[in-house]
């Protein structure tokens, strides 16, 4: 009995010694498993190998459209290099380009999207421009949309890439482009011309109800499609950032229209976005531009505009249909810590009396700041651009349409149909 006692009492300490190094044993294969895996999922992120995709354009004009297929671009690949193809080469290709290389460069560079810049690329992947792409700049794709992209001859641009089986497309953005701008600006002017007659309603309100306009005393209508988009909030989403400002981040707010999205817009951008570690921009509604600039403008709807502004990777957010007059409420709710205005403007009503001024509160609480623009450069000066080789554009029109016939002619002959 006292010997069975003797081992009864023993058992509890046993059972207790033995659990203990079975729950040790599994701590430590745990911790040894944990650090193995992730020295494993380490070697693997490290051993991955990063997909490098290309897209190149002339992206002229540049437009939401631009921007969301260069978005699309980069979500088949890690990192993005863009192609901005040479004034020359476009020259050749298509007519004369609206804005100079130097702008475009600066405007794809400011997409969030873009990770690498190629100036002065070719219009044609050739094979030796292909072999460089794939040698030097390390590509594995090439990104194309899915309409023609097509020579004067009418072969495709990029044939040799999809014969090399790097080639992937994407889907175009429908319901723009940049001959649908220059046609809308030539419209604009065209109506500006006889505005004189009553019977012509405005720009604006033909864009507002969907008509196309045409015109009287032999005026020819005009073949550009007036603007039909619509924007959805998926597609807002996409555009967006998705992050407010921080607890103690300093916000800096400037306002405009923004219409037809051009570098002069960017480089303001991107002074008012170094003051600060947000930036807020208010884009004014169409009508209220209208009643400021004249009727016959913005060119660009105010979700188009907005599109445009949200790729830019120096804006944090937008407000779609900002007040024209930034009052104390505004300031308040969006925990605003400076307003600015640039040198080079449409109007100057930030230099006007008090009482007409829009940024009179803001100027009150000493929270109000002129910036020098980098760029002499306004929507203004884009439609003048327009207007002084209007005949060189439509023939451009006239030659990417004959070029487009071309090709599905060849396609047309290759499938028997």
């Amino acid at each position: 009995m006292g010997g069975n006692g003797a081992v009864t009492e023993e058992k509890p300490g046993t059972v207790r010694w033995v659990l203990t190094c079975m729950v040790g044993g599994v701590m430590v294969g745990v911790s040894l498993l944990g650090a193995y895996s992730g020295i494993f999922w380490k070697r693997r992120r490290r051993n991955k190998k990063t997909i490098r995709v290309y897209m190149d354009g002339c992206f002229d004009m540049m437009h939401y459209g631009h921007c969301n297929a260069l978005r699309q671009a980069r979500a088949l690949g890690d990192e993005l290099i863009v192609g901005v193809v040479s004034d020359a080469e476009i020259t050749v290709n298509k007519g004369p380009p609206v804005t100079p290389l130097h702008e475009r460069m600066i405007m794809v560079n400011a997409v969030k999207w873009v990770d690498e810049v190629i100036p002065e690329a070719p219009y044609a992947i050739t094979e030796e421009f292909m072999k460089k792409l794939f040698d030097e700049y390390k590509i594995d794709f090439i990104i194309h949309g899915d309409d023609p992209c097509v020579l004067p001859d009418g072969t495709d641009a990029y044939a040799h890439a999809k014969k090399a089986g790097r080639y992937k497309q994407i889907k175009r953005t429908e319901g723009v482009s940049s001959t649908d701008i220059v046609g809308r600006m030539l419209l604009c002017v065209r109506e500006r011309s006889i505005s004189e007659n009553p019977n012509h309603s405005s720009l604006q309100r033909q864009f507002s109800n969907g008509h196309s306009p045409k015109f009287e005393a032999g005026v020819p209508a005009s073949g550009t499609r007036v603007s039909h988009f619509l924007p959805t909030s998926r597609r807002i989403v996409q555009f967006s950032n998705g992050r407010g400002p921080g607890p103690d981040a300093r916000v800096v707010y400037i306002d405009g229209a923004f219409d037809l999205f051009h570098a002069g817009h960017v480089e303001i951008l991107r002074v008012a976005r170094d003051l600060g570690d947000f930036l807020l921009v208010g884009l004014h509604t169409d009508q209220t531009v209208s009643e400021n600039r004249g009727s016959h403008r913005p060119i660009m709807n105010l979700h188009e505009r907005s599109l445009s502004v949200l790729a830019c990777r120096y804006v944090d957010e937008v407000i779609i249909g900002a007040p024209w007059k930034v009052s104390k409420d505004m300031i308040t709710t969006f925990d605003i810590s400076l307003v600015v205005h640039g040198t080079i403007a449409e109007n100057h009503d930030f230099l006007k009396e008090e009482e007409s001024n829009p940024y009179a509160v803001p100027i009150s609480l000493g929270i109000f700041q002129v910036l020098e623009s980098p760029l002499d450069i306004t929507t203004t000066t884009i439609i003048r651009r327009i207007v002084a080789n209007h005949e060189a554009y439509q023939k451009r029109n006239e030659k990417k349409g004959e070029s487009e016939k071309r090709y599905y002619e060849s396609k047309s002959h290759v499938s028997g149909d």
